[in-house]
């Protein structure tokens, strides 16, 4: 699918970093405090206020070519800059701020991962539609010390296009290393092509979201506490510096990559424009003051320049509920609106094509329940904790199920589900609008209920489902989805 895109950093040639012909953009930075977030300063004539930091750096990029994306991801501890400091991380390839892997659909993507730390881990695609069996997307594999792993990833055709990550998804040490630096972005090139033609070439900002205790000269990853202060940050920076003309349209893809917190963004003045929800694009746009972005999810948005001047993207004070968390607003970027002004162009409201599932035939129905012992104790999935070898739910290629999430905890829950997305039919009894509602992450409110409907297509093999707040999926809180062949005799659910 042909696509237009302008880069809003310098590019070079990819030279031992990773095996592959990409692209390498920018690096980390720090943005001093500067003013309240509610003051909107003048801006200067070129966009860009040296006093305020530097500017937002996208992370380095593998492009796929001629339908193939090879590339080569060591995981090492190593001392590298981590925000505004230098301190020992869990990298990939030597970074905090690992490559964005860019991709079409009907890619194949040969990745050989390779592991110099001291403790099994291996490397899940997430929301990826392919297969969950090795050598594709297997999180049952444990990547000993230094090992390598050959991972092969087929793309379909009509492969959603949109923002997914990667990140560990190794078994009961998936939030400790996420945290310590395991995780960055994937692209699935093809957005752009439900834009009007005047915004198919429009700037694109990646804005990654990851956070980091420090504990010494150290990323701390063990023990996690979620609600612990943090430090948040854009791409690996600080506070970064983002440029944008009066009435310009920018496409920001907003990830959350961190092991376990919420963030809830909002930009003062200026509305975001809903274009994709976990990769897939939306059929209707839509606008949204605030955008609450539940751990492991992500949204595709428009982002039009305001009047000159300086405000900020910040993440605003968020409780997860009485046995949860209670996370403070944060600035996490100066956005500058100076230069010349441009048009403001009109925004997108019918946008891409998708499925609705909303009278489909429902061949089964299933029930998730969350529940804990204690705080920071114990976590289960329907009274049990997650067990590899044991099989929870069974599923048949080919059909639509409807599955009833119960959150039984005084505190929110991110489910997430592996290989297939699915449609949010309604939240605690309130129905979602189908015109916007599919996701492969969503919040489950503490106390609450989501109900939702999966088409099972293409793909079968183990995968499972699993709360995203990591701490809680390491200490039980996941279970095993065995999606089988219409001819074969699954148990009774």
């Amino acid at each position: 699918m042909p696509r237009s895109r302008v880069r809003t950093s310098s590019a070079w040639l990819v030279a031992g970093f990773l095996s592959t012909t990409g692209w390498l953009a920018g690096c980390g930075g720090q943005a001093p405090t500067g003013p309240s977030h509610s003051t909107r300063q003048p801006a200067p004539k070129d966009g860009h206020d040296p006093a305020a930091g530097p500017r937002l750096q996208d992370p380095p990029e593998l492009v796929s070519r001629k339908g193939l994306l090879k590339a080569a991801i060591t995981v090492e501890r190593r001392k590298v800059r981590v925000g505004d400091r230098q301190l020992y991380a869990t990298t990939y390839n030597g970074a905090h701020m690992p490559p964005t892997l860019r991709v079409r659909p009907g890619d194949r993507i040969d990745l050989t991962l390779t592991n110099h730390i001291d403790e099994d881990t291996n490397l899940h695609t997430h929301g990826l539609h392919v297969s969950p069996r090795a050598p594709a997307d297997d999180i049952f594999i444990a990547l000993k010390y230094n090992h390598s792993y050959h991972y092969s990833y087929r793309l379909p055709l009509n492969h959603p296009t949109g923002t997914y990550w990667y990140h560990s998804h190794a078994d009961m040490m998936s939030a400790p290393q996420v945290a310590g630096g395991e995780s960055g972005v994937i692209i699935v090139e093809g957005l752009r092509q439900y834009l009007p033609p005047a915004l198919r070439g429009i700037t694109e900002h990646t804005i990654a979201l990851k956070d980091f205790q420090v504990q010494g000269d150290s990323v701390k990853t063990h023990p996690l506490r979620i609600g612990a202060a943090t430090n948040r940050t854009v791409n690996g920076q600080r506070n970064p510096v983002i440029s944008i003309r009066p009435g310009e349209t920018q496409l920001w893809r907003l990830a959350n990559i961190g092991a376990n917190i919420y963030y809830k963004l909002h930009l003062p003045g200026i509305r975001f424009r809903v274009i994709a929800q976990d990769g897939i694009p939306v059929p209707k746009a839509y606008d949204q003051d605030t955008v609450l972005i539940a751990a492991g999810a992500r949204f595709d948005v428009l982002v039009q320049g305001g009047r000159p001047g300086t405000t900020r993207l910040e993440t605003l004070p968020y409780d997860t509920g009485s046995a949860g968390n209670r996370f403070p607003r944060a600035d996490l970027a100066t956005v500058v609106s100076g230069g010349k002004a441009m048009s403001r162009a009109a925004l997108p409201t019918d946008f891409a094509p998708h499925e609705d599932l909303s009278d489909a035939t429902i061949t089964a129905r299933k029930t998730v329940v969350f529940t804990e012992n204690g705080p920071g104790t114990k976590f289960y999935i329907n009274g049990r904790m997650y067990d590899p070898h044991r099989i929870d739910f069974t599923s048949i290629l080919g059909s639509v199920e409807e599955w009833t999430i119960r959150n039984h905890a005084k505190e929110d829950h991110s489910f997430h589900i592996h290989t297939n997305d699915f449609q949010l039919m309604s939240i605690n009894g309130k129905p979602h609008d189908p015109s916007h509602g599919w996701y492969d992450t969503i919040n489950v409110p503490a106390l609450g209920e989501a109900v939702i409907r999966i088409h099972y297509t293409d793909f079968t093999g183990r995968t499972v489902l699993h709360c995203h707040i990591l701490n809680h999926e390491d200490m039980g809180m996941m279970a095993v989805l065995d999606i089988v062949g219409p001819h074969q005799n699954p148990p009774a659910a």
